[in-house]
């Protein structure tokens, strides 16, 4: 394996148990996402548009879907021959096989692959956020700096800090102190889960780490912390465009209604577009009683229907006298005559019997779950 300036590791084993049914199936960076995509389709295509080309993928809950979709990676460019994708599952050592206990852990237990590519630096990024950012600009700052490490960092509205981890900085970027979802933050910075780390520094830390016993070996509770006790340098890296943590029903469905503006927050298509793995199919089919607003209807789905204020993924069926109104169907999933389906996501492979309701609110959006049916009787379920 060639020598590589950045190595790029995403963490992309979580259960993601927030997003309750939809990940029963899956794990959270597999869940679809706005019309065509899933959410591990931006940190790839990030990795992509940044000219870092070796990316590992740290696999663990319900992996088959997820390896799948990644394949060898030529979706998003990333299956040249010095580089491409990795995947990295927990495996097999000298003491036995171990689930990854943590962040630091998931990384601590692939050092042997980040050896191997003997990079300068160690790109570390989160498989479940939905953004766009060109991380060379990152790895720029982090070397004017001289730093041994720089954590990307978010401006949030300051009644929502106390939900982060929140770094306190002087004047220069420097990091001065961390706090762990604080009561009363002394900042609104908060961290994005984007690391850069100097390899060697970064390998330090984790190999302590991973001899104490009454570590959590994560990177916000332990490995920040610890680096900051001892003064390392540690710069932020503010962010400026949208970013979101789609580890809650409601915020996954805000970011599907997101795209929805005249002018959505992020672009998919721009300059730095986003790239997906998804299947070809026969374009959509609107018909002649149909009615279609402020929605987004991807390929290979067939509209008889009302459909308003949604996103409609590939493959879905809509009957006729059916009313879909601000929700998030997912791939292939059927809602037959005369259903109506309100503030919901549905997940793939559901259908939605003739005449049944599947009705939510806003702050309470309703859940089905992947391949079940909602007959006559059944209202749906509630997300918990």
């Amino acid at each position: 394996m060639r020598k590589t300036e950045c190595l790029a590791m995403i963490l992309a084993g979580g259960q993601g148990s927030r997003l309750g049914a939809l990940t029963k199936k899956i794990a959270k960076p597999a869940v679809p996402f706005g019309g065509k995509y899933r959410i591990i389709d931006f940190p790839l295509s990030n990795c992509a548009n940044s000219g870092i080309d070796k990316v590992g993928v740290l696999t663990q809950y319900r992996p088959l879907e997820l390896h799948n979709y990644l394949a060898s990676g030529s979706a998003w460019d990333l299956d040249q021959k010095d580089g491409g994708i990795f995947i990295l599952p927990p495996y097999a050592r000298e003491k036995g096989a171990d689930w990854y206990q943590g962040t630091a852990d998931a990384i601590y237990q692939n050092l042997n692959f980040i050896d191997l590519a003997d990079p300068e630096y160690v790109l570390i990024l989160s498989g479940d956020h939905i953004y766009t950012m060109d991380y060379s600009w990152m790895l720029e700052a982090h070397k004017m700096n001289k730093a041994e490490a720089t954590i990307g960092v978010i401006e949030v509205p300051w009644e929502e800090a106390p939900r982060f981890g929140i770094m306190n900085t002087d004047k220069t970027g420097r990091i001065e102190e961390f706090e762990e979802k604080p009561a009363k933050p002394k900042s609104n910075l908060a961290s994005m889960g984007i690391y850069v780390f100097n390899k060697n520094f970064l390998k330090k830390y984790l190999e302590e780490d991973a001899k104490d016993e009454t570590s959590s070996h994560d990177f916000g509770k332990n490995i920040i912390p610890k680096m900051l006790q001892d003064k390392a340098r540690l710069y932020s890296y503010a962010f400026e465009g949208y970013w979101k943590d789609v580890g809650t029903i409601e915020s996954l469905w805000q970011a599907n209604m997101d795209l929805l503006q005249d002018e959505p927050p992020f672009d998919l298509k721009g300059e730095k577009r986003i790239y997906s793995s998804t299947q070809s199919m026969p374009p959509h089919y609107i018909g002649p009683d149909a009615k279609v607003k402020n929605s987004m209807i991807s390929e290979g789905s067939m509209v008889l229907g009302e459909v308003e204020n949604s996103v409609i993924f590939p493959g879905v069926r809509i009957g006729k006298g059916v009313k879909v109104t601000n929700s998030v169907i997912m791939p292939s999933t059927i809602i037959r005559d005369g259903a109506v389906v309100d503030y919901a996501i549905l997940a793939q492979n559901c259908e939605v019997a003739a005449g049944a309701k599947v009705v939510g609110e806003l702050g309470a959006i309703t859940v089905v779950a992947e391949g079940e049916t909602v007959v006559a009787e059944d209202s749906g379920k509630q997300a918990g």
